[in-house]
């Protein structure tokens, strides 16, 4: 793969702003288009750990990917100049460093705009309800399952909010046609994590690539223009790498101070799983971390402070993150070759210092906050609330479009679906079979479930189910 190819600042609906006193780069555009969007603000009552949670501390999607986001650029800014001094490849020229950084500054803000509500926990629960459902619900007489191609089934079983990430930005979100965002290729390369069909998931084979699915079989055309443009063929664009690091520190660091916040895990808890994990591995670097908490709380006692906990602890992740990115900065130059030729499978942080603090950091938060009872709770609100708007919109757009009549609730049910989403549908439908108009609504009641927020998809519960 080459850079110059690999950084296309073309978009889909090709577009070249005539305002000669515009001194922006298209990718410093895209920023723009992003943070102006309707999509990005309602990231702000989108769960990233706690669903439902009262709390104005913990974050949400839209503190999440600030963070992922300038993550994302402080990387690019360390790989770029690794890239420039240290590996010294020619092909990459010194503004491309710029380049790169306002990518992954936008990816950041983009790799979770098409998560539904409640946290990773909403992407579970439709993927459940699907793979459940869809050998239940009939159409005309038959099955869904008897009817749907086998990858269509697999793209609601398999669901992802990366994937719908991209559906998102590229048709959805209505700007100013059906090109959604009509961002640059570049920037939509680096946001498909995952360049696979939803046939194609290989969760054993040991390739990062092919964890999950990059596509709906609905964007298959935009993915192999993307592709095309790009030169990828089937890989991984290396900027996906960086943008997956700036995802996995933020979250790290963040779901420990969330829970430390939240009461879940306490000082005492943390220090004691640091030490336990850093004696496991006997290294110099691991017992080291956890010295530094204990130092920094004797700091924040001498200092006299008030909460020497938190003192402690929101200092402690300040170095844990420093060395994270050191460490990803460090894995995407050891294995910038690989990288380069579509070749390496694992993370960034694989085989570097980095990797038992990811991997300590990510079983403490699972043990103390994910299973923990308040957020067993709220998730267990937020499943009943999605299973009922997906057995209710589900059953109302079956027949949608079709010649079998709706019922007067049916049809008040779909007036309630976006009319941008319902012209996508019209749009998309065109020309096309039965078996994928069908498909088609299917997709139509994700994309209205991902497009709400949490307090709207409660609200909504609420209001139909007669609780108000």
């Amino acid at each position: 793969m080459e850079w110059k190819t690999l950084l296309c600042d073309d978009r889909i609906r090709s577009y070249r702003g005539k305002n000669v006193s515009d001194l922006r780069t298209e990718f410093e555009k895209d920023y723009h288009r992003i943070i102006l969007s309707a999509s990005f603000r309602r990231l702000q009552d989108k769960t990233q750990v706690f669903p439902l949670d009262q709390s104005d501390f913990v974050r949400t999607r839209l503190t999440h990917s600030l963070e992922v986001s300038s993550y994302g650029k402080s990387l690019g800014q360390n790989i770029a100049q690794s890239i420039i001094r240290d590996i010294r490849d020619e092909s990459f020229l010194p503004s491309y460093a710029e380049d790169i950084c306002n990518i992954l500054q936008c990816a950041g803000l983009l790799h979770d705009i098409g998560n539904p509500p409640f946290g990773h926990f909403g992407e579970t629960v439709i993927r459940d309800w699907f793979t459940e459902n869809l050998g239940k619900l009939t159409y005309f007489g038959r099955p869904l399952r008897e009817i749907l191609t086998k990858q269509m089934q697999r793209d609601f079983e398999c669901f992802e909010g990366n994937t719908q990430a991209l559906r998102l930005v590229t048709k959805l979100h209505y700007l100013v046609d059906m090109h959604g965002m009509n961002l640059t290729k570049a920037l939509l390369g680096t946001i498909i994590k995952y360049p696979v069909s939803s046939l194609e998931i290989d969760k054993k084979s040991g390739d990062i690539r092919t964890k999950k699915m990059g596509y709906f079989y609905a964007d298959r055309a935009i993915f192999a223009e993307i592709e095309q443009s790009l030169g990828l063929c089937g890989r991984r664009h290396p900027l996906a790498y960086i943008l997956e690091a700036a995802d996995d520190i933020a979250y790290l660091t963040a779901d420990i101070e969330d829970a430390f916040k939240k009461g879940c895990l306490s000082f005492t808890d943390l220090l004691k799983e640091l030490r336990k994990a850093g004696e496991a591995k006997d290294m110099a670097d691991c017992r080291e971390l956890s010295d530094g908490l204990e130092r920094r709380y004797e700091k924040a006692l001498e200092r006299g402070e008030d909460a020497p906990e938190v003192y402690a602890v929101q200092n402690w992740l300040v170095q844990a993150q420093g060395l994270l990115i050191a460490s990803a900065t460090e894995g995407f130059k050891k294995n910038y070759a690989s990288i380069m030729a579509g070749t390496y499978t694992k993370e960034l942080l694989c085989g570097t210092r980095g990797e038992w603090m990811a991997d300590t950091l990510g079983d403490i938060a699972y043990r103390y906050a994910f299973v923990s009872r308040p957020i067993l709770k709220l998730e267990i609100a937020a499943e009943k609330i999605l299973h009922f708007l997906l057995d209710t919109f589900t059953g109302a757009v079956l027949y949608y479009d079709t010649d079998r009549g709706m019922t007067e609730v049916q049809e008040k049910l779909v007036s309630l679906i976006s009319s941008n989403y319902k012209m996508i549908y019209k749009h998309d439908s065109q020309d096309k079979s039965e078996v994928e108009k069908l498909y088609l609504r299917l997709l139509l009641v994700t994309d209205y479930i991902c497009g709400m927020t949490d307090s709207y998809a409660k609200r909504l519960y609420q209001e139909l189910s007669g609780q108000r």
